[in-house]
């Protein structure tokens, strides 16, 4: 009976040391756990908030190729998308005057002409359309506050098609139009002759400034029930921090609060930390 008695004493002993050993490894792999982080500088700065806008190219004149006389197309000098100069021939008409002699009426390119040779032609529509295409313009329909941020001759940088170009600002109106927005017309030439009409141009346009400001790239701020916070990395440590948001873009965000400038913020990684978490800096970016 001693026997077994001692037999189960030993076994608890062993059990009660295994257990011990498991929790205090348990405890080793928890102090030890280190989450890696990516961190940016606070800086202090200015921020221009953005006003993007959408507007459609056009071109900026098209003149109609009109016939006198109605009669039979006898031959055609031009075809769709030919660029043609002021007073070339376009087409020859047998009329029962005799042959009429076409010209276009302006340099630009041909368009909409939907005849061919031995078709009979009307005075009462078009032969076919000249646009200029060197020059377009490009119409937006802005509200009253967007269009006191235009200045008629100024320049701008505008998207399309994924290129840069350069737009002018040609005229203003006083007054809206039937939808209450009041139209913008730009210009821009286009030189490589890639722009077409009815593509869509974007132009952003500072609306407005903060200025001396706390900056941070946007991805690093979180917003819960209580409001919007950031971590910063103290002694190797994940620190919470409350913030004030005053403006925010997609890449930048205005705040102030309870960080400053210079101080280390968890940019990437925060996902995975809460408030006081071990961290290990990998890599620090540079805000530009």
């Amino acid at each position: 009976m001693k026997r077994v008695y001692l037999g189960l004493l030993t076994i608890i002993l062993i059990t009660f040391l295994s257990a011990c050993d498991q929790n205090e490894d348990t405890d080793t792999e928890t102090e030890e756990q280190v989450i890696p982080v990516e961190t940016i500088h606070v800086t202090e700065g200015d921020l221009a908030i953005e006003k993007t806008l959408y507007g459609r190219i056009a071109p900026s004149s098209t003149t109609p190729v009109l016939i006198q006389t109605p009669g039979e197309i006898d031959k055609l000098e031009v075809e769709n998308g030919d660029q043609v100069e002021e007073d070339e021939l376009i087409a020859k008409l047998k009329t029962p005057a005799g042959i009429q002699e076409i010209k276009a009426p302006e340099a630009g390119e041909i368009m909409k002409l939907e005849v061919k040779e031995g078709d009979i032609t009307s005075d009462t529509e078009p032969l076919a359309m000249i646009v200029d295409m060197d020059e377009l313009i490009i119409n937006f329909s802005v509200t009253s506050n967007v269009r006191a941020l235009f200045e008629k001759e100024g320049t701008y940088q505008t998207m399309i098609d994924g290129d840069e170009y350069e737009i002018e600002i040609t005229s203003i109106h006083s007054l809206p139009d039937d939808t209450g927005l009041y139209p913008i017309e730009a210009t821009v030439e286009n030189k490589d002759n890639n722009l077409l009409p009815g593509m869509i141009a974007m132009l952003s346009l500072p609306e407005k400034k903060v200025e001396n400001t706390l900056l941070l790239p946007t991805e690093a701020i979180f917003e819960d029930s209580d409001g919007a916070y950031v971590y910063i990395v103290k002694d190797n440590l994940a620190e919470k921090r409350k913030i004030n948001i005053i403006e925010s873009q997609s890449d930048k965000t205005a705040f102030e609060g309870e960080v400053n400038e210079g101080d280390e913020v968890i940019i990437n990684g925060q996902l995975t930390v809460s408030d006081g978490s071990k961290v290990d800096v990998i890599e620090e970016e540079n805000q530009s």
